[in-house]
């Protein structure tokens, strides 16, 4: 009595049971199964890796606003050889306003203007580096995530000394300036004020002394950032006449950097040249010099380093987890279809065939084949 009472509640236990049982066929292991698991988890694990790698990135994003700031001044940092000794050349800054910037912050150093092997290593590959920075302007961005980790961009001083005398002056330093169009000059001469405007000590230098061959290693606008290149870094000019003006107009656009290394507010530029030779006979007139014309945009950029969200990141490792799964379940049941539909073992399910043996004149299957009314 108490057997038949504890098989009556199993069954009652087993009939509370809501979970639907799995068929056998559903657990059956084949080895095109175990085949599609594996490559399935692989492909998982090898997505996954490299999303990632995708998460740990990072990108640039720009924005543009009006630039607000007009009050404040503006920093120039120059560095520039003159293949001229520094007593006969001079360097200052007029803006628009006819205001002569003073020039203290400025050093005037003798140098040999022929560069030394490794300089002329480290100046070629610089404008290796700045031929793809104009090919391929998303280096930019690249620079920007590195910046404060980069190279400085000066000329790395000589590794012997010179044996030729010093006939180059380089003029190294910084300015600040109105936030106003300006045009920053070399020229023949010290420049001494004037009611009018300024003026430059010319008259006792000799034209034959002119030689305005110059080389640009570092020119920049605003706080100075190591590892950012500028257009005209590693710039170099020959002169090939001794009266010969160089010209530069540069379009400055003020720049708010935000990156995880960073936070500046420096400034980028873009510059077009032109050089001419003084020959006032033939109706070119002009001051024989480097000159640099600036303008500032009224556009400011912000450059925001940005990075992916961790909710994003795990919805799109479970739509790749997911998406994995279902792609290979439908591959393998459309697989299976197919080897079964060409090797004809498809079963519709409409006609099965019953197996038959005749014993004592019966049929042995589900029914008799013959009754015995129909003997009758």
């Amino acid at each position: 009595m108490r057997r038949l009472n504890k098989k009556k509640a199993l069954n009652f236990v087993k009939e509370l049971d809501a979970f639907p049982k799995v068929p056998e066929s559903y657990v059956e292991t084949t080895a095109s199964g175990g085949t599609v698991s594996v490559l399935a988890f692989t492909a998982m694990a090898l997505l996954a890796f490299f999303e990632f790698f995708v998460y740990r990135d990072t990108w640039m994003k720009y924005e543009y606003e009006v630039d607000k700031d007009f009050t404040s001044k503006l920093r120039i940092n120059i560095d520039i050889t003159v293949a001229m000794r520094c007593q006969f050349v001079g360097a200052d800054v007029l803006d628009l306003a006819e205001t002569m910037v003073a020039s203290d912050g400025l050093q005037y150093e003798p140098v040999v203007f022929e560069l030394s092997p490794q300089q002329r290593l480290w100046h070629r590959t610089l404008l290796l580096i700045q031929n793809r920075l104009r090919e391929e302007h998303s280096l930019q961005d690249v620079l920007f995530k590195n910046v404060m980790k980069g190279a400085p961009t000066a000329l790395p001083p000589r590794e012997d000394d010179p044996t030729h005398p010093l006939n180059a002056c380089r003029i190294h330093g910084y300015l600040y300036v109105n936030k106003v169009a300006g045009n920053f000059h070399i020229t023949v001469g010290k420049a001494i004020p004037h009611p009018r405007g300024h003026a430059h000590l010319a008259a006792l230098v000799s034209h034959e002394t002119y030689n305005f061959s110059h080389r640009i290693d570092h020119l920049s606008f605003g706080e100075e950032i190591p590892g950012i290149l500028n257009p005209l870094d590693g710039t170099e000019k020959v002169s090939a006449d001794h009266n010969q003006m160089f010209q530069y107009f540069i379009t400055i656009v003020p720049t708010k950097l935000q990156t995880y290394k960073v936070s500046a507010d420096t400034h980028q530029y873009s510059v077009t040249e032109r050089e001419r030779v003084i020959n006032h006979a033939a109706g070119s007139h002009g001051v024989s010099g480097i000159f640099m014309k600036y303008d500032i945009s009224s556009l400011m950029v912000k450059v925001t380093e940005q990075h992916m969200p961790l909710w994003q990141f795990l919805v799109r490792l479970c739509g790749i987890i997911g998406g994995i799964f279902s792609t290979t379940g439908m591959l393998h049941s459309l697989v299976g279809f197919c080897i079964d539909v060409i090797c004809c073992r498809f079963k519709l399910g409409v006609y099965k065939p019953k197996s038959m043996s005749v014993f004592d004149g019966h049929v042995n299957s589900l029914t008799p084949l013959l009754s015995e009314n129909a003997e009758h």
